[in-house]
This record gives C-alpha cells, sequence and structure tokens, in this order.
C-alpha cells in the first residue's frame, strides 16, 4: 500500500479563504466520484463555511475531557476504520487536547498518510516553524502553535489563497471572519494593512522557493541544462583577489534592480590545492555575500571556465557577473583569460557581465612555483649555480685546465647543470642548460669564439647535450618534487595519526589540541569560535596565544566548522595544501568541545543522581530513625504531665533521663545530617591553624561513655595544621563508631604517633571487624554494617568523618586490628614547628583510661 499524498492550502493570515478552497475541493472531488470525507474542519461561526459543509460526510469527533471541560478532536482511529480516499483535515498546526493520540494534528495528518489516505489540509503562513520569529517582529504575536517547515515542504501540492490587505479587511468588518465584538480590535492590531502586506509577502516568497524547489527537481529528472529564465539569478566569479567586493557589489545592484533576484558567489579552487587566493580575503567576500542576501559556494575544478559555466547553468542562473583581467599584457601569451573564454562558451542562455575595476591590469602575478616550497635561500642558490656556475667553469677550462675534449667538457657542463638542479630546481636547470650550451659553444666548439659551429658532429654533440641536460634536470627536479611530497605526506600522517590517537583515548584537552595547531602552523594565536546562530554575535569557545581573535573575520586564516563554528588563526596566511590538515584539527577541536560539555554534562548528571541518592535516604532515615528518638521524648512526656498517674521522683527523674537521652541522640542525628549536607554542596571551607592533638581529642570523647576509651598520646608530638572544629566532629564520629562496635568488656584506644612529616591517630576497637571488600564502602553516606540496629544512627558518621578529614587534606582509612576489630588511621599534616616541652595536659593521662 502506498503513501496518501497531501495537498495544503496554505494562506497568509486568517480568513483569507482556505477552508472554503478545500471544502470546495471536497465537493469537486465527490463530483468526480471520489470518496472524500471531512476529518476535522471548524468554521468558526462563518456562515459561508458552515454552508459548504452541507452535502459532505462528516467523520463523528472524539471528546476529551481536560480540567473540566469538553473538548473534540479529530478522530483518528475512526478515520482509519472508515479508510475515505481522501479526508479533508482542517488547522494542519492545531495542537490537540492532552490525552488525544497524538500532541500535534499533522502528527493525525501523518498517520493517516502513511495509511494510504489522502489528505487536504490548511495552515497559515504565521504557523511556520522557522517564520515564528519573523512574524512576532512583525505582528507582535507570537504564535504558539506551530509545524516544522519539512511536514509542509514534503507535501505533494501547495496552493496558495491568496487576497489582498484591502479585500481581507472589508471581508472581516462585514463580519465574516470574527463576531462583531472582536471586529474592531482585529482591525486594529493583528489585522493592521502594514502586517497583513508584510505577511502576504511572506507567504508569496515561500511559495516561490517553494516552486523553485520543484522546478530545480523537474529540471533534473528531465536532465535539462539550458537555462529557463523564470526568475534573476546572478552568479559572481569570485578568484579571491581584491576585486571581490566590487564585483558582489555590482551584482547586488544588479539583483536591486529586478524583485526576487538571487546572488550566488562561487569560488573555483583547484583540485591540487594550488591557489593564490587570499583566505582571509575570501572570508570577507563571504561576509558582504550573505550580508547583501546572497549566498556563498566553494566549487572544485581544474578547468576554471568549465567549472564555471556548469555551476551557472546547474543552479539555472541568467546571469555572470566577471571582473575584467588583472593581468598584464604579455600574460595574455598564456591564453585568453576566463572572462573571454566564458563569454565565448557561455551560449544565448547566459548574459556574461565583465566589470571594471581598479586592480585591472596591474598584474595578478604568477602562480606560485613548486620550487618556491624549497624556501628562499635554496632558489636563490639554486639561480647563482645555474647562471653563474658555466661562467666559472668556463673561465676555469680556458686559464686553468688543459685541453680536456669537448666530451668532457659537456659532462663538466652537465654537471653543473645537476648541481643547479638540485638545489634550485628545474628552472635555474634549464637556465644552466641554455647558458652552458652557449658557452660551449663560443668557447669549445670550433672555430671558436664564434656562436658557430664548423663540423656538423659537434652540432649533435651540443644538441645531445641540452637535450640531455633539460632531462636530467627534469628528472632531478621531479625527484626533489616527490621527495619533498613524500616527506609532507609524511608529516600529514603523522598529525592525522595523532589526531586519530587523541580521539581513541579520549583525550579532552582543548587547550593543549589548539597549543599544537598553533606549533603546527606556527601561528600566533589560535582561537575557537562559536555562536547560537547567523545573527548571533561570536564567542570565545576557548584560545591560545596572545591577542587571540573575537571574529573570523579578523583571521589571516579561518576554518569554518559547520555552520556556527570557526577555527580562527593569526600570524601568517596559510597556502591551501595546509588547510585540509587545518580542517582536520578544526574537526577535531569540535569533537574535544563537544565532548568536554558532554562530560560537565555527565559530572552534573551525576552530581544530581548523587544529590537524589543523599536526599532519598535522608527521608528514609527522617521518617525512622529521627521518630525513634521523638517517639521515647514523646512518650516521656506524656508520661509526665499524665494526671491519673502519681510518678515518684525516682520514675520521674528516669523519665527526664529519657527525654535528654533521646534529645542528645536527635541532636547528634541531626548534627551529623547537616555536616552531610554541608560537605554534598561544598560549602565547608576548613580554618588551617596550628594545634596541639591535646586541645581537640579531650573534645571530642565528652559525648562516650566514661571508662570506655585509652589513650596513648606522647609528649614530644608535633603540631597539626588543622580546623579544631572540624577534627573534633572527624574524631568524636570515629571513636563513637568504635565504642558502638566495641564488646562491653574491651576498651577503645586512641593512640597518636609520627611518620615522617605526617601525624597518625589511630582509634583501635576489638569489635567484629570489617571484611577488605567493605571497607570502602563503610566511608559511603547512609551506609550501617552488618546487623546494627536501625535505632544506631543513620550511617553518616564515618562519611562525615572522612569528608572532614580530606577537606584538611588529610586521610581516613581502615585496617584490621591485630588479634580481631578494626583500626580507623586518621593521618594528618604535621605543622613546622613542635609544641613547647611540658607536662602533658591534664585532661589525658599518658595511656591513662579517659573518663
Amino acid at each position: 500500500m502506498g503513501r496518501g499524498k497531501l495537498r495544503i492550502y496554505l494562506g497568509a493570515a486568517p480568513g483569507v479563504g482556505k477552508t472554503y478552497a478545500m471544502l470546495s475541493e471536497g465537493h469537486r472531488r465527490i463530483e468526480r466520484g471520489t470518496d472524500c470525507a471531512v476529518g476535522f474542519v471548524e468554521h468558526h461561526g462563518r456562515p459561508r463555511t458552515e454552508v459548504m459543509l452541507h452535502g459532505l460526510e462528516q467523520i463523528a469527533r472524539k471528546e476529551l475531557t481536560y480540567r473540566g471541560a469538553v473538548f473534540t478532536e479529530m478522530d483518528v482511529d475512526a478515520v482509519l476504520a472508515r479508510r475515505p480516499e481522501v479526508a479533508l483535515v482542517d488547522e494542519l498546526a492545531h495542537t490537540n487536547v492532552p490525552g488525544s493520540r497524538n500532541a500535534k494534528r499533522w502528527q493525525d495528518v501523518e498517520e493517516l498518510l502513511a495509511a494510504g489516505i489522502d489528505v487536504v489540509s490548511t495552515v497559515n503562513i504565521q504557523h511556520l516553524e522557522s517564520l515564528g520569529d519573523v512574524v512576532e517582529s512583525i505582528t507582535g504575536v507570537r504564535q504558539r502553535e506551530t509545524v516544522p517547515d519539512e511536514v509542509v515542504r514534503r507535501a505533494d501540492q501547495i496552493e496558495l489563497v491568496d487576497m489582498s490587505p484591502e479585500a481581507l479587511r472589508r471581508r472581516m468588518a462585514h463580519g465574516n471572519i470574527y463576531k462583531p465584538d472582536r471586529i474592531d480590535a482585529s482591525l486594529s492590531n493583528y489585522f493592521r494593512p502594514g502586517n497583513l502586506t508584510a505577511l502576504r509577502e511572506l507567504a508569496l516568497l515561500w511559495v516561490a522557493d517553494r516552486v523553485d524547489e520543484y522546478l530545480q527537481q523537474y529540471r533534473g529528472e528531465h536532465n535539462i541544462r539550458s537555462t529557463w529564465q523564470a526568475r534573476e539569478r546572478i552568479v559572481v566569479g569570485l578568484t579571491g583577489g581584491p576585486e571581490g567586493r566590487t564585483l558582489v557589489r555590482r551584482a547586488a545592484r544588479m539583483a536591486a534592480k529586478g524583485s526576487g533576484s538571487e546572488i550566488l558567489a562561487v569560488y573555483i579552487a583547484r583540485s591540487d590545492g594550488l591557489t593564490a587566493a587570499s583566505p582571509k580575503e575570501l572570508a570577507l567576500q563571504r561576509t558582504l555575500v550573505e550580508d547583501l542576501g546572497g549566498t556563498f559556494h566553494h566549487v572544485i575544478g581544474d578547468d576554471i571556465p568549465a567549472a564555471l559555466l556548469e555551476f551557472a547553468r546547474g543552479v539555472n542562473a541568467t546571469q555572470i557577473v566577471l571582473g575584467s583581467s588583472r593581468r598584464k599584457t604579455w600574460q595574455y601569451i598564456f591564453g585568453p583569460g576566463v572572462g573571454m573564454t566564458v563569454a565565448r562558451e557561455s551560449g544565448p542562455d547566459l548574459d556574461v557581465h565583465i566589470v571594471t575595476h581598479e586592480e585591472v591590469a596591474k598584474g595578478r602575478g604568477l602562480p606560485v612555483a613548486r620550487g618556491a616550497r624549497l624556501g628562499r635561500s635554496r632558489i636563490i642558490w639554486g639561480w647563482l649555480v645555474g647562471v653563474g656556475g658555466p661562467a666559472v667553469l668556463s673561465l676555469a677550462l680556458t686559464h686553468v685546465a688543459t685541453d680536456l675534449g669537448l666530451a668532457n667538457d659537456m659532462l663538466l657542463f652537465l654537471s653543473v647543470t645537476v648541481a643547479a638542479a638540485l638545489v634550485g630546481g628545474l628552472l635555474p636547470a634549464l637556465a644552466s642548460a641554455a647558458v652552458g650550451s652557449l658557452l660551449l659553444n663560443y668557447y669549445f666548439t670550433p672555430p671558436l669564439h664564434l656562436f658557430t659551429v664548423a663540423d656538423p658532429k659537434n652540432i649533435v654533440a651540443i644538441v645531445i647535450f641540452v637535450g640531455v641536460a633539460v632531462s636530467v634536470a627534469s628528472v632531478v627536479d621531479l625527484a626533489a618534487r616527490r621527495t619533498h611530497q613524500a616527506a609532507r605526506l609524511r608529516a600529514e600522517s603523522e598529525i592525522l595519526s595523532f589526531l586519530a590517537g587523541s580521539v581513541l583515548r579520549g583525550e579532552n584537552s582543548l587547550d593543549a589540541l589548539l597549543d599544537r595547531v598553533r606549533e603546527t602552523f606556527a601561528m600566533d594565536s589560535v582561537a575557537l569560535l562559536e555562536r547560537a546562530s547567523d545573527v548571533e554575535p561570536w564567542t570565545r569557545a576557548a584560545s591560545v596565544g596572545p591577542h587571540p581573535l573575537e571574529r573570523p573575520e579578523d583571521a589571516d586564516v579561518d576554518m569554518p566548522v559547520g555552520d556556527h563554528m570557526a577555527l580562527a588563526l593569526s600570524g601568517r596566511v596559510l597556502p591551501a595544501e595546509d588547510r585540509r590538515v587545518l580542517a582536520a584539527f578544526a574537526a577535531q577541536a569540535a569533537v574535544v568541545l563537544d565532548r568536554q560539555r558532554l562530560q560537565s554534562e555527565a559530572d552534573q548528571a551525576r552530581t544530581l543522581a548523587e544529590g537524589n541518592r543523599i536526599r532519598t535516604a535522608l527521608l528514609a532515615a527522617v521518617s525512622h530513625d529521627l521518630r525513634t528518638p521523638l517517639a521515647g521524648i514523646k512518650a516521656s512526656v506524656s508520661s509526665l504531665r499524665s494526671d491519673d498517674v502519681a510518678w515518684s521522683e525516682e520514675d520521674q527523674a528516669e523519665l527526664l533521663a529519657g527525654i535528654e537521652e533521646g534529645a542528645d541522640r536527635l541532636d547528634h542525628l541531626v548534627g551529623n545530617l547537616l555536616d552531610m549536607s554541608r560537605l554534598q554542596t561544598g560549602t565547608v571551607t576548613p580554618l588551617m591553624r596550628e594545634i596541639d592533638l591535646d586541645e581537640v581529642v579531650p573534645m571530642a570523647l565528652v559525648g562516650v561513655p566514661d571508662g570506655s576509651v585509652d589513650l596513648d598520646i606522647p609528649e614530644s608530638l608535633p603540631m597539626v595544621t588543622v580546623d579544631k572544629g572540624l577534627l573534633e566532629r572527624a574524631v568524636a564520629n570515629i571513636v563513637e563508631n568504635a565504642v558502638k562496635y566495641s564488646p562491653e568488656d574491651e576498651t577503645v584506644l586512641v593512640a597518636a604517633s609520627t611518620l615522617g612529616d605526617r601525624v597518625e591517630v589511630r582509634v583501635v576497637d576489638r569489635g567484629p571487624g570489617v571484611p577488605d571488600t567493605a571497607k570502602d564502602r563503610i566511608f559511603a553516606p547512609f551506609q550501617r554494617y552488618g546487623d546494627a540496629p536501625r535505632g544506631a544512627g543513620v550511617g553518616l558518621g564515618l562519611a562525615v568523618a572522612r569528608g572532614f578529614v580530606e577537606a584538611m587534606s588529610g586521610t581516613l582509612t581502615a585496617e584490621d586490628t591485630p588479634g580481631g576489630g578494626l583500626t580507623m588511621v586518621l593521618t594528618l599534616t604535621a605543622a613546622t614547628g613542635r609544641p613547647p616541652a611540658g607536662p602533658i595536659s591534664s585532661a589525658i593521662a599518658q595511656r591513662g583510661r579517659y573518663a
């Protein structure tokens, strides 16, 4: 079963007659015997539209209740079940009531088309998604119901329902569109003449572009190469020279004389990448073309006139604008030039305009010689060897050496020619062959000192010498160029291998990549620029080097990456052959930037997920662990307030002690929750200072039962650099955890010692211990090991302790206690000085029991 066909009636504004035209189409289809039914049509109380519904089958709508009100929408299932040949569906951009089969009516229409049902629908130009901002700027009203442009563009037929603004306003005033109470407000706001004229122009231009697409498709299907002058299209041929901006402005003035004319600027680059065009100048010309409403195109072609004509005929151009040649008179010996060739071969369907400019006949310069890549110094030495070498050799042979014979003299001159080719390339070698042949003729071929040759054998010898010299020079130059190309390709392969390796390794350092770009191409600065849209300003995503660029137009070299990103380089203009590698760098920079942003988003998502997990665990803790002490406090208070029971003083004391114990537990739980919250949000800021451990540890042991802890803190311990409050909370949580899991007849040992520039505090218990696989897990929030009772806490003590210790640049790890149990090792940074000698604090006894 084939897909159905879509026909759309497009209007510039409400009331132009789209629905009326659609219903008329339905009546015509029925008269021709087509099975046609109304899927959904809303006449909005317009009498003429309502009358057109008579005689058409209307498929029952589906009723939906939303927020206490009843709405009707098209019943897609009913239409599919009825399966007419043609379904009339009004208001393609309509948003369906929540609870419908699809969110948008155009999605309903897509289902009907997929089922093989032809659909006739309607839409206004302001509902096209791409024109939302334009329509809002014209009318001041933002259209909330939109349809993707592609949905409308895919329609098999689009018919414009047009009406002049004056006629539409008259229809409005007669009450044919809105009810009387809305007429005055509509005429003075949305239906103002200027608004309607602008919307009408938008609709006409959009339909014209769609018609042009149909025309291009038809010409392509029927292989039509001749120009059909249905619309003026002006192609501007650019060379990258300074005259380009003059040509673009001239073409813009020509386009302004005819409404709907289009400008297409094209630059033809040779396939070998060799070009004398300035990338910076081309970028400026591209910006100028786009500012004037045209488009810029980059085409590859070795035969520039043929490629230009092929492009012009491919886009159905009617005119070509070229600049007068910049070549000097003598340069015409190389050919008639691009302009004359295009004019001669354009045929009768293309007009060619040759525009004069300030650079005419000033010389365009010859293409850069391949030997120029050898470097200026080698080229100069090559010419010195090629021209001066034969002269010096002639002088040596005539005044120093004896008569060696013509054959040996030729071999010596041939050696000079080979040397010139090796040093400077082909042109110096050819010059050496020419000078050498003249000197051989003059000094060494009888009759001497005359440019004549008496013996015919000598003539043959000189001709052979010239041929061999030219051949050898060509071969040597070709070998040198191949060596250069091989070295360059090897360098390119190394760079591309580096880029591929960086992709596989997942490297995310954008600055390092840009530094590599600057180093590879010897640039001053490199910047990766991006913007949200064509009208937004450029922003720097990353840059290296001094004075980074703000816009691609200011760069010596810019490499576009997609539509809204560019790599901008300053320092020098790169040859075209380097831009291939630069394009690879630019693509990799865009990938690295996207990877960085994805990584950042992943980190944020991970943080949010962790926060959600913490919040979930917190709710669980609040729902149980916090309610347990509250229940005890509530029961004790209720008992004390009871009037029907006479409590003894011992009972009252016991109930009050229970209240105090429950309040202490609540305070401890809430404190840990708040501390964990501070750690999760990163708001813990340690106030570091040098302090003795004996100032902190006793304060941390206030909350543990008497006689449950032994201390071993030597007097010789150095001071530690910590935050006193954070360290006190960390030690308190560690000791409390150790006491909780220790047997009743065993005490917890808190011992301190030095290890290099660190101070270790060990909290040793004789409890059940923890297996190695769980040693890291016990530091996670809301984790309780083993069969700890639910009322024993929310599992935050060790997590808070480790967080506070790490905030002070310390570590907290778990080790097995020899003989059974668990040892918490808290490592802190020792201060540079040592504590003054003196007795240990009265609160601490040397290996004494804390009481």
